[in-house]
Parts: structure tokens; sequence; C-alpha cells
């Protein structure tokens, strides 16, 4: 019998996260336990209204970072001051979820966010107020599959997390817990 593959934090969440979890809040079944339900990645080139190849090339680079097919965000309407059409490509955008999922929050954790110069942690005012937590990526290239010489511009992304937590203190508790580098406040310290 063939062993199935489970990603590091999957098997993280499963063993040691839902128990701590459980015990912190209070909850009185493993279900009420929050959990990652997706991670969205978006990417905007407004830049790509004056050329189509920004938008192959972050299609190629998206898809390199997540292990998954990238599609193009299209312009709903005209706006003349932006020189924009409706139905015009504007940028990119993958939706993670099961193993492809905890594959990119792992790798993320581990080697991206270290490669961010003078970091110092993660800002936690992301929060929506609802369980959803959005980070701001400056540059691409802090993904290591990311070839640094082919890079033709350097453009940054949101990255949300959806959970299923229902209040933001849950679901910071949820991500700290599989090792988002949260900035420590002063009230923490």
């Amino acid at each position: 019998m063939a062993t199935t593959y489970q990603p590091r934090l999957k098997g993280k969440y499963n063993s040691e996260i839902v128990s701590t979890l459980k015990d912190k809040f209070q909850y009185k079944s493993v279900m009420q336990v929050p959990k990652l339900e997706k991670i969205c990645i978006n990417q905007g080139l407004g830049d790509a209204v004056s050329d189509k190849k920004i938008i192959e090339g972050a299609l190629k680079e998206m898809a390199t970072i997540t292990g998954q097919k990238a599609v193009a965000t299209y312009s709903r309407k005209d706006i003349s001051n932006f020189k924009l059409r409706k139905g015009v490509a504007i940028g990119v955008r993958v939706t993670l979820r099961g193993n492809n999922m905890y594959e990119f929050l792992d790798r993320l954790i581990s080697a991206a966010l270290p490669r961010i110069r003078d970091f110092k942690g993660i800002n936690d005012k992301g929060f929506d107020g609802r369980g959803n937590y959005t980070l701001g990526v400056t540059e691409q290239i802090i993904f290591p599959e990311i070839d640094i010489d082919k890079v033709s511009k350097m453009a940054g992304m949101d990255i949300t997390f959806v959970t299923s937590a229902g209040t933001d203190n849950e679901a910071h508790a949820l991500l700290t817990a599989f090792g988002i580098p949260f900035k420590k406040s002063e009230k923490q310290q």
C-alpha cells in the first residue's frame, strides 16, 4: 500500500495546532477550531495596459511561485485617465487550496519572508474584522523560485489568508501557530 503525501504544515495543524487552539479558546468540539480555507494571491499590473508581455511574464512567475496555473484579471470598465479599456488584462491571480496551499505557506514562511531586507516581522494590522488577513509583498523576487535575471519588471502582490475563524483574535492565533512571524507590539512585549 502506497503512503499518501501530506505537507508538513498540514500535519502540524492536525497534530498540534488543533489541540492548542481548542484549549486556548475553550472550544467544545475540534470542529469549532478555525482552519485555513484558502490563500488568494493577487498581483495588479497597471503598466500592462500598454505592454501585453508584462501579463505573460507575470502569469509564468505566479505559476512558478505557487505551483498552480494563474489566470489574468480584466478591467470591468473604461477609465480614460488611465487609458484603460473594458476587457483589458490588468493583473493576475491564483487561489490555492488543499496541499498546494500548505506547500505555498511553508515556502512563504521558511524561504521567502526571511529574504526581505531588514525584516522585523509582519504587521498585524491586515485583518479585516472577519478572521481574514491580507499581507502585501513589495517585490516578487523574495521567492527563491524566481530567477532575478529573467524578471522584466518588479511587481508586488497581495496575499490573502482566508480562515474559518470568526474573529481577528482567533485568526491571529491560528496564523501565529502556523509560524507566520508577526511583529511584537508594545503590549505583547
